[in-house]
Protein backbone atom coordinates (compact mmCIF):
# COMPACT_ATOMS: atom_id res chain seq x y z
CA UNK A 1 0.00 0.00 0.00
CA UNK A 2 0.99 3.60 -0.27
CA UNK A 3 0.68 5.85 2.37
CA UNK A 4 1.04 9.70 2.83
CA UNK A 5 0.61 11.39 6.42
CA UNK A 6 1.23 14.59 8.24
CA UNK A 7 0.38 15.07 11.84
CA UNK A 8 1.34 18.55 13.27
CA UNK A 9 0.82 19.86 16.85
CA UNK A 10 -1.51 23.65 16.68
CA UNK A 11 0.95 24.76 19.06
CA UNK A 12 4.66 24.04 18.59
CA UNK A 13 4.91 24.49 21.98
CA UNK A 14 2.19 21.93 23.33
CA UNK A 15 2.19 18.09 22.81
CA UNK A 16 0.16 17.16 19.76
CA UNK A 17 -3.10 15.25 21.06
CA UNK A 18 -3.73 13.56 17.69
CA UNK A 19 -2.84 9.96 16.81
CA UNK A 20 -2.57 8.59 14.00
CA UNK A 21 -0.92 4.73 12.49
CA UNK A 22 -1.54 2.34 10.33
CA UNK A 23 -0.82 -1.44 10.52
CA UNK A 24 -0.87 -4.88 7.65
CA UNK A 25 -3.33 -7.39 7.89
CA UNK A 26 -1.74 -11.10 7.67
CA UNK A 27 -4.51 -11.81 5.10
CA UNK A 28 -3.46 -8.45 3.24
CA UNK A 29 -4.64 -5.21 3.19
CA UNK A 30 -4.24 -2.89 6.44
CA UNK A 31 -6.08 -1.17 9.34
CA UNK A 32 -6.13 2.72 9.80
CA UNK A 33 -6.71 4.69 13.19
CA UNK A 34 -6.76 8.58 13.40
CA UNK A 35 -7.95 10.24 16.99
CA UNK A 36 -8.40 13.52 18.18
CA UNK A 37 -7.72 14.06 21.78
CA UNK A 38 -10.19 16.03 23.28
CA UNK A 39 -8.17 18.96 24.90
CA UNK A 40 -9.04 18.67 28.95
CA UNK A 41 -9.60 21.13 31.46
CA UNK A 42 -7.11 23.40 33.53
CA UNK A 43 -7.06 21.00 36.26
CA UNK A 44 -6.56 18.25 34.33
CA UNK A 45 -10.00 16.48 34.33
CA UNK A 46 -8.61 14.24 37.62
CA UNK A 47 -6.38 12.52 34.97
CA UNK A 48 -2.31 12.39 35.71
CA UNK A 49 -1.74 11.09 32.35
CA UNK A 50 -3.03 13.46 30.19
CA UNK A 51 -4.92 13.80 26.86
CA UNK A 52 -1.73 12.93 24.69
CA UNK A 53 -1.48 9.56 26.73
CA UNK A 54 -4.88 8.54 26.34
CA UNK A 55 -5.63 9.33 22.63
CA UNK A 56 -1.89 7.40 22.19
CA UNK A 57 -2.75 4.51 24.46
CA UNK A 58 -6.15 4.56 22.77
CA UNK A 59 -5.11 4.23 19.07
CA UNK A 60 -2.47 2.08 20.04
CA UNK A 61 -4.79 -0.74 21.70
CA UNK A 62 -7.69 -0.24 18.84
CA UNK A 63 -5.03 -0.57 15.85
CA UNK A 64 -3.71 -3.84 17.61
CA UNK A 65 -7.16 -5.53 18.23
CA UNK A 66 -8.44 -4.22 14.75
CA UNK A 67 -5.13 -5.92 12.89
CA UNK A 68 -5.19 -9.24 14.71
CA UNK A 69 -6.16 -12.74 13.21
CA UNK A 70 -9.72 -13.17 13.70
CA UNK A 71 -10.53 -9.72 14.58
CA UNK A 72 -14.22 -9.01 15.61
CA UNK A 73 -16.38 -6.19 13.98
CA UNK A 74 -14.09 -2.93 14.53
CA UNK A 75 -17.21 -1.19 17.03
CA UNK A 76 -16.12 -4.19 19.55
CA UNK A 77 -12.45 -3.81 19.01
CA UNK A 78 -12.62 -0.01 19.80
CA UNK A 79 -15.04 -1.43 23.08
CA UNK A 80 -12.17 -3.80 23.82
CA UNK A 81 -9.44 -0.66 23.26
CA UNK A 82 -11.76 1.72 25.82
CA UNK A 83 -11.73 -0.63 28.17
CA UNK A 84 -8.66 -1.67 27.99
CA UNK A 85 -7.23 2.02 28.22
CA UNK A 86 -9.71 2.86 31.20
CA UNK A 87 -8.23 -0.15 33.21
CA UNK A 88 -4.77 1.01 32.32
CA UNK A 89 -5.64 4.40 34.70
CA UNK A 90 -8.24 3.12 36.74
CA UNK A 91 -6.11 2.97 39.31
CA UNK A 92 -4.98 6.45 39.64
CA UNK A 93 -7.38 9.23 37.64
CA UNK A 94 -10.83 9.60 38.45
CA UNK A 95 -12.58 8.84 35.10
CA UNK A 96 -15.70 9.70 36.36
CA UNK A 97 -15.32 13.43 35.12
CA UNK A 98 -17.00 14.37 32.33
CA UNK A 99 -13.82 15.40 30.78
CA UNK A 100 -11.70 12.50 31.89
CA UNK A 101 -9.66 12.31 28.71
CA UNK A 102 -11.47 10.67 25.68
CA UNK A 103 -11.05 11.02 21.83
CA UNK A 104 -12.51 11.21 18.58
CA UNK A 105 -11.81 8.14 16.02
CA UNK A 106 -11.97 7.73 12.25
CA UNK A 107 -10.97 3.74 12.06
CA UNK A 108 -10.76 1.79 8.62
CA UNK A 109 -10.12 -1.59 7.86
CA UNK A 110 -9.51 -2.96 4.40
CA UNK A 111 -8.93 -6.74 2.42
CA UNK A 112 -9.13 -7.76 -1.09
CA UNK A 113 -12.91 -8.00 -0.08
CA UNK A 114 -13.79 -5.12 1.51
CA UNK A 115 -13.44 -1.77 3.33
CA UNK A 116 -15.28 -1.74 6.77
CA UNK A 117 -15.05 1.65 8.47
CA UNK A 118 -16.08 3.18 12.02
CA UNK A 119 -16.34 7.30 13.10
CA UNK A 120 -17.44 8.54 15.95
CA UNK A 121 -17.62 12.51 16.92
CA UNK A 122 -16.26 14.88 14.60
CA UNK A 123 -13.01 12.87 12.79
CA UNK A 124 -14.03 12.14 9.33
CA UNK A 125 -13.33 9.28 6.56
CA UNK A 126 -13.50 10.11 2.79
CA UNK A 127 -13.70 6.86 0.81
CA UNK A 128 -12.98 7.79 -2.98
CA UNK A 129 -14.44 5.45 -5.94
CA UNK A 130 -12.49 4.50 -9.34
CA UNK A 131 -14.67 7.48 -10.41
CA UNK A 132 -17.06 10.34 -9.48
CA UNK A 133 -17.04 11.80 -6.07
CA UNK A 134 -16.01 10.71 -2.83
CA UNK A 135 -18.01 9.43 0.12
CA UNK A 136 -17.66 11.05 3.07
CA UNK A 137 -18.02 9.09 6.50
CA UNK A 138 -19.25 11.40 9.33
CA UNK A 139 -21.28 11.43 13.17
CA UNK A 140 -23.64 14.48 12.33
CA UNK A 141 -24.23 14.77 15.84
CA UNK A 142 -22.45 17.49 17.12
CA UNK A 143 -22.74 19.63 14.49
CA UNK A 144 -26.18 18.85 14.79
CA UNK A 145 -26.55 20.74 17.96
CA UNK A 146 -24.28 23.63 16.77
CA UNK A 147 -27.14 25.49 15.49
CA UNK A 148 -28.97 25.70 19.30
CA UNK A 149 -25.48 26.79 20.29
CA UNK A 150 -25.81 29.54 17.94
CA UNK A 151 -28.94 30.60 19.32
CA UNK A 152 -27.56 31.59 22.64
CA UNK A 153 -26.85 35.14 23.79
CA UNK A 154 -23.39 34.36 25.78
CA UNK A 155 -19.81 32.25 24.92
CA UNK A 156 -20.06 30.71 28.24
CA UNK A 157 -23.86 30.22 27.49
CA UNK A 158 -22.90 28.04 24.35
CA UNK A 159 -19.56 25.99 25.80
CA UNK A 160 -22.10 24.80 28.62
CA UNK A 161 -24.92 23.78 25.93
CA UNK A 162 -22.22 21.88 24.32
CA UNK A 163 -20.59 20.47 27.09
CA UNK A 164 -24.00 19.16 29.08
CA UNK A 165 -24.82 17.21 25.62
CA UNK A 166 -21.37 15.27 25.97
CA UNK A 167 -21.42 11.75 26.21
CA UNK A 168 -25.38 12.31 26.76
CA UNK A 169 -28.47 11.09 25.18
CA UNK A 170 -29.59 13.58 22.06
CA UNK A 171 -25.78 14.56 22.68
CA UNK A 172 -23.01 12.97 20.87
CA UNK A 173 -20.06 11.18 21.91
CA UNK A 174 -16.67 10.61 22.81
CA UNK A 175 -14.44 7.20 23.59
CA UNK A 176 -13.93 7.89 26.99
CA UNK A 177 -14.08 5.55 29.72
CA UNK A 178 -17.14 3.81 28.71
CA UNK A 179 -17.07 0.76 26.39
CA UNK A 180 -20.56 1.28 25.27
CA UNK A 181 -20.11 4.17 24.02
CA UNK A 182 -18.60 2.41 21.19
CA UNK A 183 -21.78 1.22 19.96
CA UNK A 184 -22.72 4.60 19.04
CA UNK A 185 -20.18 5.69 16.56
CA UNK A 186 -21.10 5.75 12.87
CA UNK A 187 -19.86 2.06 10.72
CA UNK A 188 -20.40 0.59 7.88
CA UNK A 189 -18.99 -1.99 5.44
CA UNK A 190 -18.27 -1.22 1.35
CA UNK A 191 -17.03 -3.43 -1.28
CA UNK A 192 -13.01 -3.15 -1.87
CA UNK A 193 -14.01 -2.79 -5.29
CA UNK A 194 -15.63 0.17 -5.27
CA UNK A 195 -12.93 2.05 -3.46
CA UNK A 196 -9.33 3.42 -5.11
CA UNK A 197 -8.17 5.01 -1.93
CA UNK A 198 -9.00 6.30 1.69
CA UNK A 199 -8.06 9.07 3.86
CA UNK A 200 -8.81 9.48 7.75
CA UNK A 201 -9.05 13.30 8.83
CA UNK A 202 -9.27 14.87 12.68
CA UNK A 203 -11.18 18.14 12.79
CA UNK A 204 -8.02 20.21 12.71
CA UNK A 205 -7.31 19.11 8.89
CA UNK A 206 -11.54 19.06 8.52
CA UNK A 207 -11.78 23.09 8.82
CA UNK A 208 -10.14 23.00 5.04
CA UNK A 209 -14.20 22.53 4.40
CA UNK A 210 -16.27 22.71 7.37
CA UNK A 211 -14.59 25.90 8.54
CA UNK A 212 -12.91 28.29 6.14
CA UNK A 213 -14.21 26.64 2.93
CA UNK A 214 -11.48 26.05 0.82
CA UNK A 215 -13.80 23.83 -1.04
CA UNK A 216 -15.96 20.61 -0.91
CA UNK A 217 -14.25 17.10 0.14
CA UNK A 218 -14.01 16.49 -3.42
CA UNK A 219 -12.00 19.28 -3.60
CA UNK A 220 -9.62 18.46 -0.29
CA UNK A 221 -9.48 14.94 -1.72
CA UNK A 222 -7.57 15.96 -4.79
CA UNK A 223 -5.07 17.80 -2.75
CA UNK A 224 -4.96 15.00 -0.29
CA UNK A 225 -4.21 12.52 -3.24
CA UNK A 226 -2.19 15.43 -5.40
CA UNK A 227 0.47 17.82 -3.54
CA UNK A 228 -0.56 15.96 -0.41
CA UNK A 229 -1.86 15.68 3.23
CA UNK A 230 0.84 17.97 4.11
CA UNK A 231 -0.54 20.49 1.77
CA UNK A 232 -3.93 20.47 3.26
CA UNK A 233 -2.40 21.28 6.51
CA UNK A 234 -0.50 24.32 5.47
CA UNK A 235 -3.32 25.78 3.51
CA UNK A 236 -5.61 25.41 6.85
CA UNK A 237 -2.19 27.22 8.85
CA UNK A 238 -2.08 30.01 6.23
CA UNK A 239 -6.29 30.43 7.02
CA UNK A 240 -5.29 30.52 10.85
CA UNK A 241 -3.00 32.84 10.10
CA UNK A 242 -5.37 35.06 8.47
CA UNK A 243 -7.56 35.32 10.85
CA UNK A 244 -5.67 34.80 13.76
CA UNK A 245 -8.75 35.95 16.62
CA UNK A 246 -11.62 33.85 14.28
CA UNK A 247 -13.54 37.20 13.42
CA UNK A 248 -14.17 35.76 9.83
CA UNK A 249 -14.44 32.04 11.01
CA UNK A 250 -15.44 31.75 14.53
CA UNK A 251 -13.84 28.57 16.04
CA UNK A 252 -13.05 27.54 19.35
CA UNK A 253 -9.13 27.45 18.80
CA UNK A 254 -7.02 29.69 16.59
CA UNK A 255 -5.03 26.74 16.13
CA UNK A 256 -5.87 23.00 16.86
CA UNK A 257 -3.71 19.93 16.11
CA UNK A 258 -4.05 18.60 12.77
CA UNK A 259 -3.87 15.00 11.10
CA UNK A 260 -5.06 13.81 7.87
CA UNK A 261 -3.55 10.45 6.52
CA UNK A 262 -4.24 9.18 2.63
CA UNK A 263 -3.99 5.54 1.76
CA UNK A 264 -4.02 3.91 -1.70
CA UNK A 265 -4.44 -0.14 -0.97
CA UNK A 266 -2.17 -2.15 -3.32
CA UNK A 267 -5.24 -4.07 -5.11
CA UNK A 268 -7.87 -0.53 -5.21
CA UNK A 269 -9.05 -0.61 -8.41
Amino acid sequence: MRVRAVSEPGDPGVPNEDFAAIAPLARGGGVMAVLDGVTGTPDGAGCRHGVAWFAGRLGQALLGRAAGPEAPPLADCLAEAIAETADAHRATCDLSHPRTPQATVACARWDGAAVEYLVLCDAVLLLAPPAGPVRVVTDPRLAQLRPAARRLPTAAERVAFVEGMRNAEGGFFTAAADPAVAARAVTGTVAARDVRALAGLTDGAGRWVDVFGLGDWDALFRVLSGPGPAAVVEQVRAAERDDPRGAAFPRGKAHDDATAVLVEPDDAP
